[in-house]
């Protein structure tokens, strides 16, 4: 008898620390809730708001703009930075044709 007395004890023991443990736990998990959801802004910010989209350039200023660019590539052409190929692929697409 007295061996059961001693199992007996042992589970009571094993399954109050058990007991004690799980509540401590879950009264420290319910406090770590209650300070998220006291401050949630200071963890979350929204992003700011996108930059307003560019005005399109004025039909004159577009043109200028673009002998500005052909002019740029052929110095590049001339500098040999670009190849021929490059530099006609990269004015038909400046040109849009």
């Amino acid at each position: 008898m007295p061996g059961l007395l001693r199992g007996v004890a042992r589970t009571a023991v094993v399954a109050g620390t058990a007991t004690a443990v799980s509540n401590r736990v879950s009264r420290r998990q319910a406090g770590r809730w209650a300070q998220q959801e006291a401050a949630p802004a200071q963890q979350y910010a929204p992003p700011p708001p996108p930059p307003p989209p560019a005005a399109a350039p004025a039909p004159a200023d577009d043109m200028s703009s673009k002998i500005a660019q052909l002019k740029e590539l052929g110095e590049l052409k001339e500098q040999g930075v670009l190849t021929e190929a490059e530099f006609a692929a990269q004015k038909s697409k400046l040109l849009g044709s």
